[in-house]
């Protein structure tokens, strides 16, 4: 049952980075597009936009990894480990980092949202880093629940 549930979820892992691709391909050219239209006197804009979005995109996919990792170690029955620590630790900070770079592209969203007359782009705008914060408040409970355990557990070790 272990190696079923740990296996779905690798797949989910990687099915995960299929769509944030998909975006940076397709959806961020035509953000930069819309920014330069937005504000033509700001020539670097286009840059700009291109470096926020797929630099989060960074950080997204090395978070991926240490998910994968994290799956593959409690494969190997290492669960409670510091690897696994480290894992969370990175997850943890890679969505900090994607959080910061999405509110540095919060002020693009409410440009749109001017130029549309769409107040609720902005609330759009606020759904990465919300979600980032989330997962990584969620990250590091886990982070220090790992560590508790490992704690406990080689305390147990040493009593026997």
């Amino acid at each position: 049952m272990g190696k079923v549930t740990t296996m779905f979820l690798k797949i989910a892992v990687i099915l995960l980075g299929v769509p944030v691709l998909a975006l940076c391909i397709f959806l961020v050219p035509e953000l930069a597009d819309v920014s330069v239209e937005l504000l033509p006197e700001f020539g670097a804009i286009k840059v700009l936009v291109y470096m926020v979005f797929d630099a989060s995109a960074i950080p997204f996919y090395f978070a991926l990894y240490q998910a994968f990792k994290l799956l593959r170690n409690i494969d190997k029955n290492k669960a409670f480990s510091d690897l696994s620590v480290d894992a969370l630790k990175k997850i943890k900070y890679c969505a900090i980092t994607i959080s910061v770079l999405h509110l540095l592209a919060l002020p693009l969203f409410y440009l749109f949202a001017q130029a549309d007359d769409a107040p609720g782009v902005v609330l759009v705008g606020l759904a990465v880093p919300f979600a980032s914060v989330v997962i990584a408040v969620f990250a590091a409970v886990l982070q220090k629940l790992l560590q508790d355990a490992i704690a406990i557990k080689s305390e147990n070790d040493l009593t026997v």
